[in-house]
This record gives structure tokens, sequence and C-alpha cells, in this order.
């Protein structure tokens, strides 16, 4: 039956080609007459490719897409495109003939069912078939003109597949882009159309292997008219629906916002404005800020400004002025005027869940990692202390019990010249203060951004490129290898440009669009460096507060960094890294990766995500065992994961990451740092149980663990080796995440993970130690089955009480 079905959706496929060919009217020279079929998967199931195609038929494999169901937890339909020439459409009726055979088969007899089991369906393909960006993308108005990204399919070097298309954009009155690039098997250029106008290319052209929407750049904005910017932005706030005033908020402190911009207004209460000193007013006297807020409450603008999408924003802004109209403050203040920032804000709305956005930075390189007075007032202040306005002073350190901790988005700082060896120039300018800052979430700059489109500057090129680090970011290479790894992600920045000469500029076309500060002159700027992409980070932040408002701030920043992934350029690098020491110098630079707000919120079938939340004891308190200070609680997660699917999936690759994030209370003075003079108050591991070990033997084993680091022994035995980073590397700081890759059914029998305490000056200081009311934590697990689709998920959310949909 399913044969016979797919037989019959062929047929019609082919004869309602023929009748759309005919229709269209348009006859393009040299076109090569076929048709477009669209095979679509059974949900959840992937098709087999590569059995699509038949070079020798003319037969060519040429998009893939993916959609969801619309079930409770959606499945993924997967959906492959391949163009049939005329007269070749036999090659697929001869499959499903074999494919619907019922008698034994003979030794040798192909009945095809690895190709055709997978599918559910197929079609003739249309436009929409061919696309394959991300779905909201595509245009919703069959009308609208926008420029898209077409691929041609290449089959030569005479270049007569961009003839074609020129002869049809010419029929269809298209406008195609002078620029283009070519690759081995694919030419790429941009034609501005309606989906209207280019869904014929599928029936006469033929050449068209996908299409895309093109990359918008901020210049196209920026370089607009101010009445006609003035335009763009009017749409945009018609298409926009501001967060209720409840909704959690990004704290910008910096020089001051603008609140009156239209596309911030809605989002900044005249309340949530502030100034450290009064005198300065609360406006914006620099552009910095209010371009700061553009970017946390929208993140680049560019995309919402072109689009033509409903923007539901989900959080609010607040803003501090912590810098001058004049001059600067003394450098010795802004540990304190960063403590009055955030009682000033909480004051105001103490009940307001809140990311503190700071993207204000010292400039000198000397403390390399080491804690300053600012960067441990930003530690003391994420761990929960308050500021006593009264005392003028860094009292906040205080023992305060009322805890209310907070998280605080950093930027990175920026490279002092971005030259031409970016690379080598980033690894030598060190993170600034305050970015070493333990509790902070440190944001360093990647670049995405590597087309120049101005024609003054054919003869530049990319100082990065796309997917590496951004010649504005700084990095931790030089830090000493016991201080924290940061940045802990990198977010898109921007990139420069170069010439023959050597000289390098910063580049319009490599930027991010944002709100301007004299928005009655103009609405938007462009923006760059890790300024930009720590507005973004707190943008995340403040998302992922809104979906799950139940989290605390070391959750957030688990969950952020847990997303986080590297590009194919810095896996490149990575792997070619001689050994995990080097391989550790390369995540000092490029932090854990790129993070993803879809994976942050989101599990899939494939690849399961658990965040635990707890407090721990980390060391025994002082009545309780009056003659020895011994370490505390180590607790235990035994994981709802589905033992019997990984069993059954026996050596397919299986990947484990695990986060963990707590805020440690900081001992800045610099007195050797070791015993009762080290920096953290207590420190957080955590550990996998082995595959054959006992629960006594794992307990038995993060005790030695905890001991050998007190005393600063290197570790015995544990299984450092099979993490991507290993323990020497990973245990820096207050936020520790790793990979642990292995067989499916090695991993069903590892289903324990531990957190556990080790030293800190809290079990030297009893009398400063704060152990009896527990060290909060967030414990981010994920599993993930590598190129194999296995319903991970449905078996834990029924393990603990989600809701599974049933379908019949």
């Amino acid at each position: 039956m399913h044969a016979k079905a797919l037989e019959r959706a062929l047929k019609a496929a082919t004869i309602e080609a023929g009748r759309r060919r005919n229709e269209a009217g348009i006859e393009v020279h040299g076109a090569e007459p076929g048709l477009y079929v669209q095979f679509e998967s059974q949900p959840g199931v992937p098709l087999e490719l590569g059995s699509f195609e038949a070079a020798n038929q003319g037969i060519e494999l040429v998009a893939v897409s993916h959609a969801q169901t619309d079930a409770m937890k959606p499945q993924r339909i997967e959906r492959a495109t391949v163009f049939v020439p005329d007269g070749k459409v036999g090659h697929f009726l001869k499959r499903f003939e074999a494919y619907a055979k019922t008698a034994p088969k003979k030794r040798g007899e192909q009945r095809h069912e690895k190709m055709l089991d997978p599918v559910a369906t197929l079609r003739l393909a249309t436009l929409r078939s061919l696309w394959t960006d991300a779905s909201e993308a595509y245009p919703d108005d069959e009308d609208a003109v926008i420029w898209w990204e077409v691929w041609l399919r290449r089959q030569g070097d005479d270049g007569t597949e961009l003839a074609r298309l020129m002869e049809f954009a010419t029929h269809q009155g298209l406008k195609v882009a002078p620029r283009r690039l070519q690759f081995e098997d694919r030419t790429v250029t941009l034609v501005r159309a309606s989906p209207a106008q280019l869904a014929s290319s599928v029936d006469v052209l033929n050449d068209v292997a996908e299409v895309r929407r093109a990359k918008q750049v901020a210049t196209v904005f920026s370089d607009m008219a101010p009445n006609e910017q003035g335009e763009w932005a009017k749409d945009l706030i018609e298409r926009t629906k501001a967060a209720a005033a409840h909704a959690p908020a990004v704290c910008v402190l910096d020089t001051g916002v603008n609140r009156g911009h239209p596309l911030l207004a809605a989002s900044l209460n005249d309340a949530d404005c502030h100034a450290y000193d009064p005198t300065w007013g609360t406006h914006d006297h620099d552009g910095h800020g209010t371009e700061m807020a553009g970017l946390a409450l929208y993140g680049d603008l560019t995309r919402h400004v072109e689009g033509n999408h409903d923007v539901s924003l989900r959080h609010v802004l607040e803003s501090v002025k912590i810098l001058p109209v004049k001059g600067e403050n003394p450098p010795d203040l802004y540990g304190a005027i960063t403590a009055d920032a955030t009682s000033r804000v909480e004051v105001q709305a103490p009940a307001r869940r809140r990311t503190f956005s700071m993207a204000v930075t010292a400039t000198d390189e000397r403390d390399r990692g080491q804690p300053t007075s600012w960067s441990a007032a930003v530690d003391a202040l994420a761990a929960g202390r308050a500021f006593d306005p009264t005392t003028q002073g860094l009292e906040y350190l205080d023992d305060g019990s009322d805890l209310a901790q907070r998280l605080f988005v950093i930027s990175a700082g920026n490279a002092a010249e971005p030259g031409l060896d970016h690379l080598n120039n980033s690894d030598t300018d060190p993170v600034h203060d305050p970015g070493q800052a333990w509790n902070a979430l440190t944001v360093g700059g990647f670049t995405d951004k590597a087309v120049i489109n101005d024609p003054q500057l054919a003869s530049w090129k990319p100082v990065a490129r796309a997917g590496e680090l951004s010649p504005w970011s700084t990095t931790g290479v030089t830090f000493a290898e016991t201080w924290p790894i940061k940045p802990d992600v990198v977010i898109e920045a921007g990139n420069a440009i170069k010439n023959a000469k050597g000289e390098v500029l910063q580049c319009d076309d490599l930027s991010l669009l944002s709100t301007h500060y004299k928005f009655a002159e103009k609405p938007f700027v462009l923006s760059w460096a890790t300024s930009a992409a720590t507005a973004q980070a707190a943008q995340l932040a403040a998302l992922i507060t809104a979906e799950y408002p139940m989290l605390w701030p070391e959750a957030v920043r688990a969950l952020i960094v847990h997303s986080a992934e590297w590009t194919s350029q810095m896996k490149a690098a990575l792997q070619g890294a001689a050994g995990k020491r080097a391989r550790a110098r390369l995540v000092r630079r490029y932090g854990f990766g790129v993070p993803s707000i879809q994976r942050a919120l989101r599990s899939a079938n494939d690849a399961l995500t658990l965040v635990a939340q707890g407090a721990i004891r980390p060391f025994v308190p002082k009545e309780e065992r009056p003659t020895e200070r011994q370490m505390g609680d180590i607790h235990f997660f035994e994981l709802p994961w589905p033992r019997d699917v990984l069993q059954g999936l026996g050596e397919t690759p299986v990947r484990l990451r695990v986060t963990l994030s707590y805020f440690i209370e900081p001992n800045p003075g610099r007195r050797g740092w070791k015993k009762r003079h080290r920096y953290a108050s207590h420190g957080l591991r955590f550990d996998v149980k082995g595959p054959t070990e006992s629960m006594d033997e794992f307990r038995k084993r993060l005790n030695k663990k905890a001991l050998e680091e007190d005393e600063n022994r290197p570790s015995s035995g544990g299984d450092s080796s099979e993490w991507y980073l290993g323990e020497t590397a990973r245990n820096r700081g207050s936020l520790h995440s790793d990979i642990l890759q292995g067989f499916a059914a090695d991993l069903a029998e590892r289903g324990i993970v531990a957190v556990y305490p080790v030293s800190g000056w809290w079990k030297d200081q009893p009398k400063r130690d704060r152990s009896a009311k527990g060290a909060r934590y967030a414990l981010v697990i994920s599993i993930e089955t590598l190129g194999v689709e296995a319903d991970i998920w449905t078996p834990v959310a029924e393990a603990v009480g989600v809701p599974v949909e049933s379908v019949s």
C-alpha cells in the first residue's frame, strides 16, 4: 500500500509539474527540463539522504530542511528536495515497484527498505521546498519583496547557470545583485523578488538548488537618511509588544539611557532610570548606554527592522548611570559605584528579577586574572552581599544573613589594536578588570560577519574568518592557570577589515544595529566589539529568566554556558591542540563557545537537559565537630535517564555534558592565596560514577579527591582522562563545565552525578564560615545521542511526571 501511494504521488507530481511549466509561459534558453520532488520523513525518523541521488541519471539531492510536528513534545520531520530530469522519473518508479514486493527476497535482491521505510509522503516541490533557512524567516506575504540568497546548481565552469538566472530575472523584472560566490558545485547570488515572482523558477529554471533569506547588514539602515530610518523604526514599533511592568529586567550600568527613544520608551519607565551621582542626570550624554539598551532589549536590530514579524518582548529595562558627564571616576571607587548602582534599582523595585549588564571596564592589563577591589565587589554582590550607603565604603562585605544573589554580565573588554595577527593580539591582551570576577558571566566576542558589501572596499578583506574570535575580543590566555576560565562565552561582536598594506579598520558592513541616543536626529546606530556582545548576553539571561522564573541567577548563568557550542573554526583549533593543557588555553580564548537561546530553553527528543538547584554545607559546622574541621555534605543525583534505551543503543556515541555554577564569597587581599587567605570561601566540584563502581567506592573516591585538593596534591585515579577538558582545567573559578563522550551502553551504567565540596577560607576561618546556612548551586546535565534519532526525552518525562502527548 505504501509503495502504491508513493507511486501515485510521483505520477501526480509529474503531471502537475508539466501543467505549472506551461502556465508559467516563460522559456529560458538552455534550462534543463525536469521537476523537483520533495520527500518527507516519518516523525522522528531521519531519511536515508544518500539514497535519493543518482549521478548517472542526473538526479540530484539539492536541499534538506526540517520541521517539527505539532505534538506537545514535537518530533523532527526531515524533508529532502530532489531534482529529477525529464524522463528519469522511472528511476524512482522501479524502486517503488521493488519495495512493494512481498515474496521472499532473493540473494542480492534490492528492495530499497532503508530508502523508503522512513518516507511518509512525497509531493511536487514548491519554492518553499527549497527554503533551507529558519522557517520563521520565510515571507508571510506572497507579494512581499525581499532580497533572497539564491543557490544555483553549478554543473560546469562556463557560468551558464548564472546566465539562465539573469534571463529569468529579465522575464520577471527582478533585480540581481552584482556580487556572487562560487563554490565547487554551487553559485550563490542575491535576487530581489517576492515569493510569487520567484516561485516559477522552480518550474522553468531548474538551476535553483536552495533559497535563503539574504543576510541584511546594519549599514543598509544606518546609511539611510534620518527620515527613512524613522519610517523603518515606526514600522518596528507598530509590530512590537512591550513586556508587562513586572517582567524581568536588564539593568544597564553605563552612561545612562535616553528613555525617550521610541523603541525603548515602552520598556523603560522614568522611575527605573538612576544615576550614581544625581547631579549627573539620568540622560545618556555619550551614546554608549542607549546603544547597549537597544541590544539588551532586542538583540541585533537588523533582523527585526528588515523583517515583517511581530516582536513580543519578554523583559524590560533599567538604567543606572555610573560614568560622569565629564572626566572619569577615581579608579578605586568603581567597586563602590557598582555596589551603589545595584542598591538603587533594588530599592526602587525590590521584587523584580533582573540581570545586571556592565560593558564598562578598566583599560589597564596589570591584574591578569588576579582579583581587584572592583572584581571582588562584583563577586560579593553576586554572592548576595548588601551595600550600606551610610558608610560609603566596601562594608557590603559584612556578614549579613539576608542574601539576594545577583547575576552580573560583564564585558571581557576590547583588544587595544585589532591587527592582522588578530588571534595572537587577542591572546596577549588579557580580559579587563572586572571581567575576571569569579561569579560574573564574562562575555567575549566572536563573529559570523565576513561579507563586505561596500563596493569601495572591494580590495579589503575581513580580519577574522566567519566563526572565529572577533578581532575586538580580549582573552584569558595569559591568566595564571589557577584563575578562572574567562571569557565564559563569546557572542557576535562584529569584525574588522584589512588591506594589502596591513592597515586595519572598523567596518560598518560587519557591525550590528542598535538604538541611537540622539533619536531626534536618527533612530539607529552601528555597534560592535565586546560591549555589543555583553548586551546580547544580558538579553539571553533575561529571556531565560522570563521563561523559567523559578531559576536562580546561578542556574541562569549555568544554562547560558551549557547551551554554548564552539563553531567549526573554534573546533578546528581545539582539535589541533597538543594535549589537554593546550586545549585549556584555547578555551581561555573562546570560552565555552557561542550560546543559543533555543538550546538553553528546550530539550529535544535526542538531546535531554536536566536542571537541579540545591544548597550544600561545604564544611561541618564547629558545633557538630569542635575538634576538627571536616568537609561537609556530598549531594548525589540519580538521573532519571532511559537506561533501557541507552543499553539498546549499544556502541552508539553519546555525549554527556555537565555544568556546575555557584557563587563564592571573596577574600580579595593579596596574601598568597593559601589556606585562610584563599580567595574563594569554598569550592564545589562534580563527578560521575564509574560504570563498574559501587556507591561506596564512588563516595570514597570523592572524599579522597576533596582531601587531595585541600592539600594541593595531584589528583590520583579518577576518570579525568575521559573528559574533554579534565579536572585540572575545568576546576577553576566558580563555574565548571565539561563533556564526556562514550558509548550509550556504558553511559547507561553511570547514572549518578555527585556534587561535593572542596576547601576554601570558610574552612580556615570558622568565625566567618557560613556553611550552616548552605551554599547554593545549580547543576545542569544533558545527554545527547550523536547521529541517531532516539527518543530519550519521553521516558524521562514519564519518570518525572511531565505530561506526554499520546498520538494514535
